[in-house]
């Protein structure tokens, strides 16, 4: 089990999103829900991330409970690609590794936590809000440097 509760998907369409989905849209897996046990490598393959990395998230609890199979290797199904795509869009928005463990604990803790997972996403809201806009001002004064320097050109 993952901590996260994720919309079931078939292999002829995909089914809405319930309202606790992580990714923005639903997207179509390789494998359908049931038949859904990647290894470790097929996971790299599809996440872009590294084996490392995953077995780094799952010791330090952003991606706990990794089914097993007999032999010990891990299995990742559908629900642990959501999961990391997830996590992934929340590396991107700078949030720090504790705050990202500490929203995945609130969510094995279920329900009751959904206040404080709010609010640490709407803090993280706020920062990425405040990059676009510094990222708009940097955008700025390189399109002026740049009409500064096409202006001075010599046809």
């Amino acid at each position: 089990m993952t901590v996260m509760q994720t919309m079931k998907v078939d292999t002829e369409r995909v089914t809405p999103a319930p309202a606790d989905s992580c990714s923005a849209a639903p997207r179509r897996h390789p494998r359908p829900a049931g038949k859904d046990k990647y290894t470790i490598s097929e996971v790299v393959a599809f996440t872009g991330l590294t084996a490392h990395t995953l077995r780094w998230y799952e010791r330090i609890g952003l991606m706990p409970d990794v089914d097993r199979s007999h032999t010990g290797q891990r299995r990742y199904s559908n629900r642990d690609l959501d999961w990391l795509d997830f996590v992934t869009k929340l590396r991107l928005t700078g949030m720090p590794v504790a705050d990202m463990v500490r929203y995945a604990e609130l969510v094995r803790e279920g329900e009751s936590t959904y206040l404080e997972r709010q609010a640490l996403l709407e803090s993280t809201r706020r920062d990425v809000l405040a990059r676009i806009a510094e990222l708009r001002d940097t955008l700025s004064v390189l399109d002026r440097k740049i009409s500064f320097y096409a202006q001075g050109t010599i046809r």
